[in-house]
Parts: structure tokens; sequence; C-alpha cells
């Protein structure tokens, strides 16, 4: 018999699903985009998470620290207090979000955890790599390559969102957020800066607003706390969903 190695061993040959190089090619950016929203959305169904507070902030800031501790406190608080642990017809609501790395996001998925209660890390592949926390709940640690598809799964499904002090990261992150509620993209959600003073410092929101950048009701988006039980007190109070 002629020996087909050659014809086995060939590129061509491979599956699809099995061929890297394939999957990899530039022409392929469409279904590599499409399977990054499908693998974190089905498998966010699978553990029946309906709904997250997102926490956004530095990944510099070090434990055992004011800012770490506050966020880990809030994690808890809200883990123990907003449905996280509770599923409701196997759904579960208000379960901690964060982009899975070390700092503020360390700590909030830490908050969690220690009230044994699931959370999520969307870490992103960067080239300095990111490792994940080991805080985030492992079949809720997901991994992308797209800023885009990491960025639409946070919003998609947030009830909520806190934003520690951070940089340009942090800021993106969470101008993003405004921009989608002020446009009316995205449902009106409970928005707290933590740090009231960080943020009036380094964002001049009234110097927006005196320049006509922005308009009174869009500077009333979020509030502002200081405390793990401020924050979720303004949650409360601005009709966080439970």
């Amino acid at each position: 018999m002629t020996d087909n190695t050659p014809q086995k061993h060939a590129s061509s040959y491979r599956l699809a699903v099995e061929d890297t190089d394939f999957l990899l090619r530039d022409e392929m950016r469409d279904i590599r985009f499409a399977l990054e929203y499908a693998k974190a959305e089905l498998e966010l169904r699978d553990w029946g998470i309906r709904s997250t507070v997102i926490v956004f902030g530095s990944a510099r800031v070090q434990p055992d620290t004011p800012r770490y501790d506050a966020a880990r406190a809030f994690g808890r608080i809200v883990s123990e207090r907003g449905g996280a642990m509770a599923p409701h017809h196997r759904w579960r609501d208000n379960v901690i979000a964060t982009g899975g790395g070390g700092g503020i996001m360390e700590a909030a998925n830490r908050g969690a955890f220690e009230a044994e209660a699931p959370s999520i890390g969307f870490n992103i592949r960067l080239p300095h790599e990111q490792e994940p926390n080991p805080y985030t709940t492992p079949g809720l640690t997901f991994q992308f390559h797209y800023f885009a598809m990491r960025k639409m799964h946070m919003a998609m499904r947030a009830n909520a969102l806190v934003v520690f002090p951070g940089g340009f990261g942090t800021m993106d992150e969470m101008f993003e957020i405004l921009t989608l509620v002020q446009t009316k993209k995205m449902r009106a959600v409970p928005i707290v800066l933590f740090d009231e003073a960080y943020w009036r410092k380094v964002v001049s929101f009234d110097t927006l607003l005196a320049e006509g950048m922005i308009s009174a009701d869009e500077l009333a988006l979020f509030e502002f706390a200081d405390t793990p039980d401020g924050a979720w007190g303004v949650l409360e109070r601005r009709g966080l969903p439970r």
C-alpha cells in the first residue's frame, strides 16, 4: 500500500477546529471574536450568573493598604447581601466581577472568596502577561484577547459599577460605562466612585460642567463614597436589584 502519511500530516487535513494556524489567520478574526463572546456567555449561563457588580481599580494597589482593605470589605459585603450566595431558581445576582488581576481587583475577588461566594475574573492577554489572581472562581476565570469583547461582557450583566482609584485602564473602563449610560446604549445602573478626594483631584468634573462639556443631569449619573458600607448604601439607594 502506498504511504499516505504526508497527506495525513498536511495542515489542510486537520479539522478546522483543531487547526490553530487556520484559526489565527487575519481573515478569521470575526470567528475568533464570536468565539470569545460565546465561550464566556455559555460558561456564565451554566453557572447561573444573571447579573454582576463590576469593580474597577488599579492593579498596583498593594495588599494590606487602606484601599485594598476597602475593596476587600466591599467584595464581601456585596457577596453576602446582594444575592450571589443564594441562587433564585438557579440564577445568581450581583456576583462580583473584576478584570481578574491584582491590586483592587484581587481585593474585591478576595472579599467574595472569603464570603464563600463565586466571583468572576475577566482577564486580558497583554504583552506583559497578566496572571489571574488566586481568588476568582476557577470556572469563572476567563482570558480575552480582544478588549472590546471583554468590555462587552463586563457591561452586559452589570447591575452596578464601583470604581476604586486607578490609572489609564481604570479610567478607560469607567468612562466606557458612563458613556454607555449617558447615550442610553445601556440601562441606567448605580455607579459609585470610591474615594471622593482622589477622583475630584484626577478628574475635574466641575470644570467639565462649567465648560458645558457635560450637563448637570449627566454629572448625576454617579455618586461618591468613602467607605465600603457607604458604597453599598449608594447601590441600595439607587435601586440595586436584589
